[in-house]
């Protein structure tokens, strides 16, 4: 079975800690991803070199691998360099994702994805629109996520749940559809579903104790104040 045929249907549990939080450690890392394929996780979503190859140890599902960089002259944080790409692949990626927008950018989508399939990994791109999704098919990437939908200056909005109108739309385009973003519950993982994802990726809801733990105590700051 290949790696898309793997995810198909399933969930893919991004194990990303806040930076510089308590939880941000490859050991720590990897014993979340360890426990997300206990619970039931198709695959996972992990950034960093160092916090792959220390997952890469402890499960065998597919691994979709990215790193996040802040960089001064370019809005694009998703695996922007080709040496990137090497590290992820030497650390163990079954698939990189990149950031397949169309904005200002240190390497070309193009190139990143020769190095992607040099490497010898399927590509995933992140996107926020319908025509980042027709480019990257048309560049040769195997996923298609909902990644940055609503995280970029075109798209941004105060909109909830996962961008079902962009799902279909990807759906509609063939391939392999990876709904991300704002699935915070388990609902809305269905919804994503229903409308036409393969496979949905969740991240904040499961990993990142910190915003968890905000939502629950905004609550029942609110509930207080208001009895």
């Amino acid at each position: 079975m290949d790696v898309p045929d793997r995810l198909r249907g399933g969930l893919v549990v991004s194990c990303q800690p806040v930076d510089d939080g308590p939880m941000d450690a490859p050991d720590i890392v990897a014993a979340m991803a360890a426990a997300a394929v206990a619970g039931g996780a198709a695959g996972l979503r992990i950034e960093g070199a160092a916090n792959l190859a220390a997952v890469r140890t402890r499960v065998s599902v597919p691994i979709i691998g990215i790193i996040k960089r802040d960089l001064d002259d370019s809005p694009v944080r998703i695996t922007p360099f080709l040496d990137d790409v090497q590290a992820l692949a030497s650390a163990g990626a079954d698939i990189i994702a990149y950031d397949a927008t169309d904005r200002p950018r240190p390497e070309t989508t193009a190139r990143l994805l020769s190095a992607i399939h040099a490497a010898g990994a399927l590509a995933m791109a992140d996107c926020a629109t319908l025509a980042d999704g027709q480019r990257a098919r048309a560049e040769g990437a195997a996923i298609l996520g909902t990644t940055l939908s609503g995280y970029t200056a075109e798209t941004a909005s105060d909109a909830r749940g996962p961008d079902t109108a962009l799902i279909a739309a990807f759906h509609e385009l063939g391939g392999f559809v990876m709904a991300e973003g704002r699935v915070n519950t388990p609902d809305l993982a269905a919804v994503a579903m229903s409308a036409g994802a393969d496979a949905v990726t969740v991240g904040t809801a499961l990993t990142r104790l910190e915003h968890v733990t905000g939502w629950f105590r905004d609550a029942i700051a609110k509930a207080r104040d208001t009895a």
